[in-house]
Formats: structure tokens, sequence, C-alpha cells
């Protein structure tokens, strides 16, 4: 299924996952409610599991999220990866708990002491460092030696964090370079692979809604996987994380990086449709977000192109007057009314 070799970068393990030196591209995304709800953000990340999520990454704020991190362990089954901002004891809690990666920038937590304090803990708990680089965050002499926030400019902030981590012999680190701009993320990641041998976290921050999202992350991410760049992805969207994965997931199904995911082709619909195809499409394409199979669906509106689409496909509908055409691998199988189609391209679907 991968037609290009993935850039080879030193092995990171999280948890039972091992990253950086195969080929595959681990889809992660985080929790959008406040860890310390520990049944809530249980119930959440149990869902987006099913949904395909292999790393799931939750915010620790105070005390409480890091306790919960805890009972959280014991009910989810992919590596947990705690978010943290400025304050060591609070990664030091999240470790203690059982957290499998932090997200934490060592030049950002105070003294070299209280670096120390946090490696050790790492080191001791086998728990990896993410270090995120976001170009709206950099260090004011950064900024102000580049004038707005630049690929190089992201580096420099970079191998700063890097060093720190280097000087204490700790190298089990993952680095992500963030930007709302996709063209500089496309920018920076490609230089970062040139100059770190680390695992890379892919992703375009504050990418906006559903479909901004999508845009944004294709223009910026798409490009990087077809050249080997990039272990593991987040595809940020406003909302419920629930939204991201099957962003993800069709993203790296069209870089030929995974194939047990569905393919839903169908038309934009014309003059010609002369049925009401939009709740069809919009019901399987909702129901396929759980399906991991490499099934290829065909929906499509009317006589002119519908048939010929519909041979190419394992399971397809032809519209026509209220009613379709059901194809199976290019053979027509019977006619069925609109009221049944859903309902009988899902039962196709699952004994596929």
């Amino acid at each position: 299924m991968i037609t290009m070799k993935r850039t080879e970068t030193r092995a990171v393990t999280i948890k039972n996952v091992s990253m950086g030196h195969n080929e595959h591209v681990y889809i992660q995304s985080m929790c959008n409610i406040k860890t310390e709800k520990t049944e809530k953000v249980i119930e959440q990340i149990l869902e987006l599991e099913e949904m395909g999520c292999e790393i799931i990454r939750v915010s620790c704020m105070d005390q409480n999220d890091a306790l919960a991190i805890k009972e959280i362990q014991k009910a989810i089954h992919i590596p947990l990866v705690a978010d943290i901002h400025f304050d060591y004891r609070l990664a030091l809690a999240c470790i203690e708990a059982g957290a499998d990666k932090i997200r934490l920038n060592p030049g950002n937590i105070g003294s070299k002491e209280n670096v120390i304090k946090v490696v050790n803990a790492c080191k001791e708990k086998h728990v990896p460092i993410r270090i995120g680089i976001n170009s709206g965050s950099l260090e004011k002499d950064i900024h102000e030696k580049y004038g707005k926030p630049t690929a190089e400019g992201m580096i420099e902030s970079a191998k700063r964090h890097v060093a720190i981590l280097e000087e204490l012999d700790f190298k089990d680190i993952v680095l992500s370079f963030k930007s709302s701009d996709p063209l500089l993320c496309l920018d920076v990641y490609r230089l970062a692979a040139q100059t770190f041998d680390y695992p890379l976290h892919l992703g375009v921050t504050e990418a906006g809604t559903t479909m901004t999202s999508a845009i944004k992350s294709s223009l910026a991410l798409g490009p990087l996987l077809l050249e080997g760049i990039g272990n593991t992805i987040r595809i940020s969207v406003n909302g419920s994380p629930q939204k991201e994965i099957p962003i993800v997931k069709d993203l790296l199904k069209s870089c030929r990086l995974i194939d047990q995911v569905p393919n839903l082709i169908a038309c934009p619909t014309c003059g010609r449709t002369q049925w009401d195809m939009e709740p069809v499409v919009n019901e399987i394409e909702q129901y396929l977000q759980k399906i991991n199979k490499n099934i290829t669906i065909a929906i499509m509106g009317c006589a002119v192109n519908g048939p010929g689409e519909a041979k190419h496909a394992d399971i397809a509908i032809a519209g026509g007057k209220n009613e379709g055409l059901l194809i199976k691998r290019g053979k027509i199988i019977e006619k069925i009314p609109q009221s049944q189609m859903v309902t009988r391209l899902k039962k196709e679907i699952e004994a596929f």
C-alpha cells in the first residue's frame, strides 16, 4: 500500500507504540473536556479509539487533572499524552499518575533543577517528551531577530529546547512545528526533517472549522506525507475531536499510507438527478466513520455517469427517479426505492 519511503528517524516508544523507524504514521487527537471529568473523558477517548485514533492527548491544568490520568489509563487502550505548560510539578504528577508521554517545552519550566527533576522522572518511567514549537509564541529575541514567524526562527527555538534535554542525555524526543499558516508549516517541517533525527508530529494549529481545517491541513501536510516526512499527525478542528479522525484517515488513505479505510465516491448532483441524494450520502458517510474496511462505495445521481463509476466500486447505487440500481462489483443486482437505500447499503457493507 505504501508507495514512498518515509524519512527514517530515531525510534521513540510511547507505551506500546514505536514511531520514527517504521512506515506507520500514527493518528492523534486531543480531548476537549477538562481532564478531571474522568468519566466523560474516558467516554470520548473510547469513541475516538473506535474511529481509529491511535494516540490521545489530554490537558493538565492542575493537580486534579493530573490525578485523573491514573483512572483514565485503566479504561483506555491507546497511549495517553499529558499536555503541560510552565509548571514542572504538573509534569511530575502526570508522570507519576501514568502518562505515557508529556508535551512540555523544557525551556519554559524555570530553573535547570526543575528540568532535571522532570527528565529523571521521564527516564525512570520511560516517558518521552514532545517539544512543541508554535509560530505564534516564539521567544521574544527570536521574533525580533526575524521580524515575523519564519521556518528558520522556529527551528532556532526548537534547537534551544532540544539542547536542554540532550545535555541531560535525554533523547526520547518528538518534535512539532505548528502554525495557522499552512505554507509556513510546509516550510518548517521540511527544514526540521533536514535538521533533526527525531520523530515529527505533523499538524496545522488553529486551523478553524471542519472545512477550513481540511483545506489547510491537506495543503500543508499532504505534500509532507508524500515526501515521507512525519511520523504522527493530528488534524486540528474547532469543536468535537470526533470531527478530526475522518479527515486524517482520508488524508492518509489518499496518500496511500493506510488502506483499511472506506472510500466513498459521490457525484456533486446536477439537473439530471431525480432523487434526494444528499441525505443518503450524508448518512452513509457518518456510518463509515467507524468502519475499518478497504471498501469503495459509490453513490451516483443519474444514469449518465452512475453505471460507469459504479462498475469500479465494490458496492454502488446508480440513482434514477426516486430509486436506484444496486450494483456489486460491476454487476447490477436489483432496483431499490430510495426509502430502502441506506438500510440496504449498510447491510451490504457489513457483509463485505
